[in-house]
C-alpha cells in the first residue's frame, strides 16, 4: 500500500481549498487501504481445495486409507488456509465483482457519514478511493447531479484509477481534484463563501 505521508496529505487538502473558492460545492476525499479484511476469503478456498484432495489422492493411489485421506484432507486446509492469508495472495483469490461490490458499499458509507447529504443546496461531492480494490468512484448530491450529468465523471474516474493501479494515488488525486474543479465552477460556481466541511483528506 503506498497511502499518503502527511505532507501528501496536506497537498491534497490544499488542492481542494483552492477549488472550493471558485464553487459552492463542499468536496471531500476518503483514501481507503482496503474497502474489507475479506477474513473469510482464505477459508473459503482452502476449504473448496482441502473438499476436491481425496478425489484427486484416489485418482493418483487407491494404497490410501480412509484416515490418511482425511489428514491430507485436514493438513491441506490449515496450509492452506494460512498460506492464502498473505494480503498479496488474499487479494488474488476475491473476484473483481465482489472487490468492487465492497468498495461501492464503503464508498456509500462514508458519504452519509461524512454528512455530504446534509449540505446546503446540495452540492457535497466525494472522491472515493479504495486501493487494495484499485477502485475508484465520484459520488455526488442532488444539487450537483442536477446540473452536471454523471457521464461527465467517466473519464476522470477512469484516469484516475489508472494511476491508482501504477501507484501514482496523490498525482491522482491532485489531478482528479484538479479536473472535478473546472467541471464545478463552471456549472457550480461560487455564490457565497461557505466551508461546511473539513478539506482534510479522511483516511480509513
Amino acid at each position: 500500500m503506498t497511502l499518503l505521508t502527511q505532507s501528501e496529505q496536506q497537498q491534497v487538502a490544499d488542492a481542494i481549498d483552492r477549488i472550493e473558492r471558485d464553487t459552492d460545492a463542499e468536496l471531500v476525499t476518503v483514501l481507503a487501504e482496503q474497502a474489507d479484511d475479506y477474513h473469510y476469503i482464505p477459508l473459503l478456498w482452502a476449504g473448496l481445495i482441502a473438499l476436491v484432495v481425496p478425489g484427486a489422492a484416489l485418482f493418483f493411489t487407491a494404497a490410501m486409507s480412509a484416515w490418511q485421506l482425511l489428514l491430507v484432507q485436514w493438513a491441506t486446509f490449515i496450509v492452506l488456509a494460512l498460506l492464502f492469508r498473505f494480503p498479496s495472495l488474499t487479494t488474488r483469490l476475491i473476484p473483481r465483482p465482489v472487490r468492487h461490490w465492497r468498495a461501492c458499499n464503503l464508498a456509500r458509507r462514508q458519504f452519509i457519514e461524512l454528512n455530504l447529504h446534509h449540505t446546503e443546496g446540495g452540492t457535497g461531492i466525494l472522491i472515493f478511493v479504495s486501493e487494495a480494490e484499485r477502485y475508484v468512484e465520484i459520488l455526488v448530491d442532488r444539487g450537483i447531479s442536477s446540473r452536471i450529468d454523471n457521464s461527465a465523471w467517466e473519464a476522470i474516474v477512469a484516469n484516475f484509477t489508472e494511476q491508482v493501479h501504477d501507484g501514482q494515488v496523490l498525482e491522482g488525486f491532485l489531478g482528479c481534484i484538479e479536473a472535478c474543479g473546472s467541471l464545478l465552477k463552471q456549472h457550480v460556481p461560487a455564490t457565497h463563501a461557505r466551508n461546511q466541511l473539513p478539506n482534510r483528506l479522511v483516511m480509513i
